[in-house]
């Protein structure tokens, strides 16, 4: 089931009906209603995806009931590993067995040396990336002593497949929304207000920026031989707001769906082409994996500790890893590797922790000097953004080849003109709102400009927002 769909447009109202008017009077049944209407979320998909879920929180509990039983350092690391070993063993076949299956056959054809070996038709099931990672963090976080261990079942089951973040997040810490399903929660009607224009922002994001470049990137890149190297620029452009709008739209709709239950999730996006250099780009662009990789992964191995080799060391291991979580194709790991080499010299001049604020922050037009940050920030976030869309790596390269030869001055082969306005249009209120959790959080304007605003995106929706073919959302295939 996905957001964009009639089935979520009829699954969504009933859910939230026997939550508020049936179920209100009784947190535990409330949370029972939550279990079920996530695992029939997630079950939408394929029924047998359940067992794996399933799966991971009955280990995670289990786990966590141990761990904090335990006191011998040894059985608890034991136990931690227990947790790591499985949700990681998971993750690593589903997603890439076949991956290291292919390059293990490929090093020995390269040394003269072919073996047969049989890829397995494996279907990577929805979200799996984000609950392994969900529960990772509880297990960690109880650990560390820093979360007591949950006894009741069905809370611990509803944090892991809350249906509004299970498949894309944000990636939720245990830490902050495992202790929301064991307060009782009553209606806050601002909430559920803010809620759905962070639903209606959303759904504009998806069906009308996302989906609609999509179309234009998907000609550029699937049929790049026969574009010139503007056409193929604009074709990358158009991927760049596709993934920001497709991937930060979806978190929009669970942020905002989320409210609507009362519950409050983390922010994952924070406007990040505003952004001045990389590394702000990186603490404002899928905030949640970001700061997980950070506390769990980054700190763990020194952070920026240490002499300049391991802080080198660390960069690279943090930025290649995150590439590699998102899918397993090299395409990914030299985007990890690139966006590493983008940083470094940030680090190296201390200062990857300049623009801590937003951009304009004082001011409603940006400086000529942050202009130019911005430029430069989103024209190499549209180049690594190349490895991510292609195929292979010498797809990407020969298409980046393409772009900075000749043709790049003629005029491109495709102009969407609607589209284009359409993007600036929404940049222009993404600029209006980026001191805000998301662009049109509580406007400040006239009752009546604030509801013809309303109307406007819905009409906007209607008339210009991909519906029919119930496109999936990017991030599901991670």
């Amino acid at each position: 089931m996905i957001f964009n769909s009639l089935d979520f447009a009829i699954f969504l109202p009933v859910v939230f009906l026997l939550y508020w008017f049936v179920f209100n009077k009784n947190l535990k049944v409330q949370n029972l209603l939550i279990v079920v209407a996530s695992y029939v979320f997630y079950g939408w998909w394929d029924w047998r995806f359940l067992f794996l879920i399933l799966f991971s929180t009955v280990v995670d509990y289990g786990v966590g009931i141990f761990l904090e039983k335990e006191n011998n350092p040894l059985k608890r690391k034991g136990l931690l590993w227990t947790s790591i070993l499985v949700n990681i063993g998971l993750l690593g076949f589903f997603k890439y067995y076949n991956f290291f299956l292919d390059n293990f056959v490929a090093s020995f054809s390269f040394f003269g040396m072919p073996i047969n070996a049989n890829s397995l038709n494996i279907i990577l099931p929805v979200g799996i990336s984000f609950y392994t990672f969900q529960t990772l963090s509880y297990s960690i976080d109880v650990y560390r002593k820093k979360l007591p261990a949950t006894r009741n079942f069905i809370v611990f089951a509803a944090f892991v497949s809350f249906f509004p973040q299970l498949v894309a997040g944000p990636i939720e810490r245990a830490t902050n929304l495992l202790p929301q399903f064991k307060k009782s929660r009553g209606f806050n009607y601002n909430e559920a207000v803010e809620g759905l224009r962070q639903i209606l922002w959303g759904l504009f994001k998806k069906v009308v920026i996302a989906d609609n470049c999509a179309r234009f990137a998907d000609m550029a890149f699937n049929n790049y031989n026969d574009y010139s190297g503007s056409t193929l620029l604009l074709g990358a452009i158009f991927f760049t707001f596709q993934i920001y709008c497709d991937f930060s739209g979806y978190s929009d709709i669970a942020i905002g769906t989320s409210r609507l239950f009362g519950f409050n999730l983390m922010q994952n996006f924070a406007f990040p082409y505003f952004s001045r250099n990389i590394a702000e780009f990186w603490r404002r662009w899928h905030i949640s994996l970001s700061t997980w990789f950070r506390d769990y992964v980054y700190i763990p191995l020194g952070g920026s500790r240490g002499n300049l080799w391991k802080k080198i060391r660390n960069i690279f291991i943090i930025f290649l890893v995150s590439g590699f979580w998102h899918g397993a194709n090299w395409t990914f790991i030299v985007w990890g590797g690139l966006n590493a080499l983008y940083f470094l010299p940030l680090m190296l001049r201390n200062k990857n922790r300049d623009y801590l604020d937003i951009i304009g922050a004082n001011r409603s037009i940006p400086t000529l000097r942050e202009i130019i940050g911005v430029l430069v920030t989103f024209g190499l976030t549209v180049i690594a953004w190349v490895f991510f869309r292609a195929e292979t790596v010498a797809h990407a390269i020969t298409y980046l080849a393409k772009i900075f030869s000749q043709s790049l001055f003629a005029l491109p082969e495709f102009r969407p003109t609607n589209l284009m306005v359409l993007i600036l249009l929404f940049m222009v209120i993404e600029w209006w709102g980026r001191k805000k959790e998301f662009a049109i959080s509580h406007p400040k304007l006239p009752k009546a400009v604030e509801w013809l605003f309303y109307y406007a995106i819905v009409f906007i929706i209607y008339f210009y927002g991909r519906f029919g073919e119930n496109i999936e959302f990017i991030y599901f295939q991670f």
